[in-house]
């Protein structure tokens, strides 16, 4: 097995507590959303950095079903957390503990320090072990706004989780839709798809079926190990993807690790989740892990797109998800039916699908936090003014047919910068973006543009009919592959339409291919184009001509037209044979 290999999340992992761990507790009743009451609350929890006197600094990192309050090492002699790629001090961190109040508390129903099975139930004296109550998501989240009530935490900058903390992260929003500012949910769901529910299920008839389990009232240090050991095994399957498993198993597949264990250990993948079993059932209460597993297995915010609405529609936070390309647990599908339903509310989201062999753990992998950390940190902070490309001339006209409150969605917008200008012209407008190059959208978070990581090449089935004013696409129609499908989706979700794009019929263009019998340069050639043509993303070259031609064919109307020649900084009339003497057209466009 590749020792040098990446591993999972669960190799820094240990029993033992944290020195910095504290516990707060309310003698006050906690009533449950499904029936039942603990008489007793008690919150393990930990923080980091100090929280504003105004209070505007705090946020609140929630785990995922193994996790604990630990998210993040307090100092070179402390124990590794389970987030500490994202959570540190210093700008270098997606959560930066220097400027930022971070609070992270064990889930209620957990077993490291807040009230659950394993816990004493002080109307009986004896362990809940089974009689433990069902809780549900919505309770995690009040217990946890009852510590924060406790810590004289009141607004939250942001709600940040993965997985399961993802899901508790959306309920803070919302539940308190005024007291949270931004919602950061990564690889998370809107519920648990019927497969991974189904390895739930079969995680928890392990953990039941164990003759040690007892129904659920074995002894402290004891109980279903093997079963528990099992329903991690199973859980872990689901945590990697089947590339980050070739490449740690398939090299040494005949080559176990030689460990003491009841598992089988035939092959290097049989002794690796035997290790990670046992080693699970060192930390981790059986009885706890059917309690949160049923409790993520409840949480659901609809199948349908009009269920997800209702409830989504109280949150009025900013958001942010990320995904994992090959997780397949909580698939990026399931992000999208998220960020589409918040789109369609009119909702301000940020989204992006991260690429990576790490499946679902690699959300608290270093590799990955390397990705999307910068991300989280930007999202958090406040935009950074600096850095900002200036517009070109083409752009400034473009923006000069825009309304000054239109509602305005660009489709390829880059880095932002032409929403970010209208943003400074009118910061009251609804404005947002698509860009599906990641470092581009990066960079427009870091401006404060909404950005929406979507392929323009399966059109627009997030936008409602008619949701924005103006829908731009401004120098992208030569690079989609279905051009017909784009113009009919971008009118359908536009009242207007302005399509901005370079004509291949130049003048300068056609002298290029008379004179020199070679396509044109490119700027680092000495020409005037992005790309050389052996590597531009371009997929084709049409004319002012073909543009317009395609347009009427398709019945979309041309309301306005401004044809440029930004080589000399002059405006071509229609009188004038634009196709031939000038190299940029706008064109305001509708259905008719």
């Amino acid at each position: 097995m590749g020792a040098d290999l990446p591993t999972s999340s669960d190799d820094l992992r240990g029993a033992e507590a944290s020195s910095h761990r504290r516990l707060w507790r309310s003698e006050e009743p906690l009533s449950l959303a499904l029936g039942g009451e603990l008489p007793v609350l008690e919150v393990a929890y930990e923080t980091w950095g100090e929280l504003a006197p105004d209070g505007s600094n705090a946020v609140l990192v929630c785990h995922a079903l193994t996790g604990d309050s630990h998210a993040a090492r307090h100092g070179d002699d402390d124990a590794a957390g389970w987030w500490d790629g994202l959570i540190g001090p210093g700008s270098a961190y997606g959560i930066d503990t220097t400027r930022w109040y971070v609070v992270c508390s064990n889930v209620l129903g957990g077993c490291r320090g807040t009230t659950g099975p394993a816990s004493v139930d002080p109307r009986t004296g004896r362990v809940y072990g089974p009689d433990f109550p069902v809780v549900t998501i919505a309770d995690m989240v009040e217990a946890q706004r009852r510590l924060l009530d406790g810590l004289g935490v009141g607004k939250l900058r942001a709600v940040v989780g993965g997985s399961l903390g993802g899901h508790q992260a959306m309920t803070w929003a919302i539940t308190h839709p005024g007291r949270v500012e931004r919602c950061v949910g990564i690889a998370t769901s809107p519920r648990m798809s019927a497969q991974a529910l189904a390895f739930d299920v079969v995680a928890r008839n392990a953990i039941q079926s164990d003759p040690a389990f007892a129904s659920g009232r074995y002894e402290a240090g004891g109980g279903p190990e093997n079963g528990l050991a099992i329903a991690r095994m199973v859980g872990h399957i689901t945590y990697l993807s089947p590339e980050s498993m070739d490449a740690k198993f398939d090299p040494d597949r005949h080559e176990p690790r030689d460990i003491r264990t009841a598992f089988e250990k035939k092959f290097s993948v049989g002794s690796y989740l035997a290790h990670q079993g046992q080693k699970f059932t060192q930390r981790f209460d059986a009885n706890s892990y059917a309690a949160i597993t049923v409790a993520m297995d409840l949480f659901d915010l609809g199948r349908t797109e009009a269920e997800r609405r209702a409830k989504l529609e109280p949150a009025t936070c900013h958001w942010l998800f990320a995904s994992f390309s090959t997780d397949w647990l909580f698939r990026p599908a399931q992000s999208r039916q998220i960020v589409d339903t918040l789109t369609r509310l009119g909702r301000p989201v940020t989204y992006t699908e991260i690429t990576s062999d790490a499946g679902h753990d690699g959300f608290l992998l270093d590799a990955e936090i390397a990705v999307y950390g910068p991300l989280v940190n930007a999202f958090l902070r406040e935009p950074r003014a600096e850095g900002v490309e200036p517009l070109r001339d083409a752009d400034r006209r473009l923006l000069e047919m825009i309304p000054r409150d239109a509602s305005v969605l660009d489709l390829g917008c880059g880095d932002g910068r032409l929403l970010l200008e209208l943003g400074r012209r009118n910061p009251d407008r609804t404005l947002a973006g698509v860009e599906v190059g990641q470092r581009l959208l990066f960079e427009a978070v870091e401006h404060g543009v909404d950005v929406v990581d979507h392929d323009l090449n399966l059109g627009l089935p997030g936008y409602a009919d008619g949701q924005y004013d103006v829908v731009v696409l401004n120098v992208t129609l030569q690079a989609v592959r279905n051009t017909r499908q784009l113009l009919a989706e971008m009118t359908r979700v536009g009242r207007r339409v302005l399509l901005s794009f370079a004509n291949f019929a130049f003048r300068e263009l056609r002298d290029d291919f008379l004179r020199n019998g070679r396509s044109p340069l490119s700027k680092s050639g000495g020409g005037a184009y992005d790309h050389h043509w052996a590597d531009t993303p371009n997929r084709r070259f049409p004319s002012i001509r073909d543009v317009e031609e395609l347009l009427a064919e398709m019945g979309i109307r041309v309301h306005r037209a401004l044809y440029l020649d930004t080589t000399r900084g002059v405006d071509v009339a229609a009188t004038d044979d634009p196709n031939l003497n000038a190299d940029t057209a706008i064109l305001e466009i509708s259905r008719r």
